[in-house]
């Protein structure tokens, strides 16, 4: 995230409008200017953000095309399937009416630092569909017993898109203790990084270690 200025984020909208009239607000701290794209989507220089506003997240995402800056999704849809797939791809993902303007700020930010932002819905339609697969839930709950009960604690806040320092202060750690454990949980689950991690997390990664 630029220090100096504000980011900029293009809306993209596949069908429809934009929904959110009064966002950003002017007095947003962090996002300072919204660019309002239609299909065929072409992202303007400067953008550091693009949230893509769907009803089919797949199709949407190859319209879209490669475009080198973060993307969240939102989107009606709430499937175990469609929202892995996004989250696997990188794409931040908030289930439509499951969040609010300062959530997607939220997302925002968080994605310009490598964070993967999950509104609560998307969340739990991760850990659904896991529970329904064979032995899914007891895969999970192996998974979990390999991690301390703050580790667990340190995980929840990060699937829900949460970076190291903002964890730190809803747990009252310093940043450097959350990354020391971060790196601990990585090796615990045998996980590449933290949507890795989160992935495993949630239920929707195969547990490689048992």
């Amino acid at each position: 995230m630029r220090s100096s200025q504000r980011l900029s984020v293009a809306l993209a909208c596949a069908e429809g409008e934009w929904p959110h009239d009064d966002w950003p607000a002017p007095d947003d701290r962090h996002v300072g200017r919204a660019v309002r794209l239609a299909p065929p989507f072409r992202v303007p220089p400067g953008v550091d953000v693009v949230v893509l506003y769907c009803g089919d997240p797949s199709r949407a995402l190859a319209e879209l095309g490669a475009v080198g800056v973060p993307v969240i999704v939102v989107s009606r849809r709430r499937d175990t399937e469609t929202i892995v797939e996004m989250f696997r791809g990188g794409a931040g993902y908030l289930v439509e009416g499951d969040y609010c303007a300062c959530m997607l700020s939220s997302a925002v930010v968080g994605a310009t630092v490598g964070h993967t932002y999950l509104s609560p819905v998307a969340c739990a339609a991760l850990r659904e569909g896991a529970r329904r697969t064979p032995a899914g839930g007891e895969a999970m709950e192996r998974l979990r017993s390999l991690l301390s009960p703050r580790e667990r604690q340190i995980m929840e806040l990060l699937s829900t898109g949460l970076g190291a320092q903002e964890i730190g202060l809803r747990l009252r750690l310093s940043e450097k203790t959350v990354r020391n454990n971060l790196s601990n949980i990585y090796a615990k689950l045998d996980a590449r990084g933290s949507t890795d991690a989160v992935l495993r997390w949630l239920g929707a990664a195969p547990v490689l270690r048992t």
